[in-house]
């Protein structure tokens, strides 16, 4: 009742909502999701967020990247941070980012790279190349130098996929947009087996203050085919692959005159293979109430994404001390996804 009174002209009609457990359930739109949490492949985490009271996109995602809630002075990311040192020489592509920048998560001391695609990683003018190459090993730059060593190394070991053209499996349809075409190069360099350990990728657009409804199940329908078509075109694979979800910060619980929501506090994340107990719902439930919302506003975080990220690197990445990957934070789930 109170998620209906909040959100007039915004609330899913409870016809239409995909019922998961009779309290939770899911928008229409994520249809596609649903045969995953019924398999019990898929396990979700409610009222998760930062403990950060910031509803500055720039200050929250950063704090969500570097994994430090409140501290700007952090200089690396969390994901970075969750490698495992090896003795071995890692493969150029262990971490990877699908996009135009590295992002903040993977900056580090360990090697990371970012691509739009396979298909356009590389320099196709060869005397352009061999400047590049010239001018990364002279410069007195050490960092640069290396940056552009790891480059280089990665191109070549990518040279061979790009010469054909990847073909999902399982009759997986990954939709067209951006989140569902970075999952595909993903999906791509898991198979081809190249040394890939960690991987990100993003998907804007949800700041939907104005006329949200269309928009946000636009976005929503995507997200849904996206991680459903991931999830069937790595097929076995999957278990040997974890997917984690997440968001700077929520929404508002009340809708905004215009129609729309505004920066709230916590929302949810989903997760998904790698051993993940799926088919429920995790967390503390924190309640709609005036009373219950964050600062009369917002629903409350309860769970803290630290808390999750931590057993995620623990149990999938052999990370064995959070505490490295996650300064400052002691805290811990009330729950175990794995």
């Amino acid at each position: 009742k109170q998620y209906y009174a909040m959100r007039p002209s915004l609330a899913i009609p409870r016809e239409r909502v995909i019922d998961l457990d009779g309290r939770f359930g899911l928008h229409p739109e994520l249809k596609p999701l649903q045969a995953m949490w019924e398999s019990k492949h898929l396990a979700i985490v409610e009222a998760a967020g930062s403990p950060d009271p910031t509803r500055s996109h720039f200050d929250a995602q950063d704090y969500m990247e570097s994994g430090t809630p409140g501290r700007k002075a952090t200089r690396d990311g969390w994901l970075n941070r969750a490698l495992v040192a090896q003795e071995a020489k890692s493969s150029p592509v262990r971490a990877v980012a699908v996009g135009p920048n590295l992002p903040r998560t993977l900056r580090g001391s360990n090697s990371a790279v970012a691509l739009n695609s396979i298909k356009d990683f590389a320099v196709r003018d060869e005397m352009a190349l061999a400047g590049f190459r010239k001018m990364y090993s002279q410069t007195a730059d050490a960092e640069l130098s290396g940056k552009g060593r790891e480059t280089f190394e990665a191109m070549n070991l990518l040279a061979s996929l790009r010469k054909s053209e990847y073909v999902p499996a399982n009759g997986a349809q990954y939709p067209g947009g951006r989140l569902g075409q970075s999952l595909k190069e993903i999906a791509r360099l898991i198979k081809a087996n190249v040394g890939l350990e960690v991987a990100f990728a993003d998907m804007g657009g949800w700041d939907t203050h104005v006329q949200q409804a269309n928009p946000f199940s636009n976005l929503l329908r995507e997200f849904g085919q996206a991680l459903a078509a991931f999830h069937q075109d790595l097929g076995a694979e999957q278990g040997h692959v974890l997917v984690v979800t997440m968001s700077e910060f929520g929404r508002t619980a009340r809708e905004n005159g215009n129609q729309g929501t505004d920066h709230g506090h916590a929302n949810v994340m989903f997760a998904f293979g790698g051993g993940v107990k799926g088919g429920r719902v995790y967390g503390e439930w924190p309640g709609l109430a005036p009373e219950q919302l964050y600062e009369r506003r917002d629903l409350a975080v309860t769970t803290d994404f630290r808390a999750v990220l931590a057993q995620a690197v623990t149990h999938h990445l052999g990370q064995r001390d959070p505490a490295a990957v996650f300064p400052g934070f002691q805290g811990q789930a009330s729950f175990s996804l794995f």
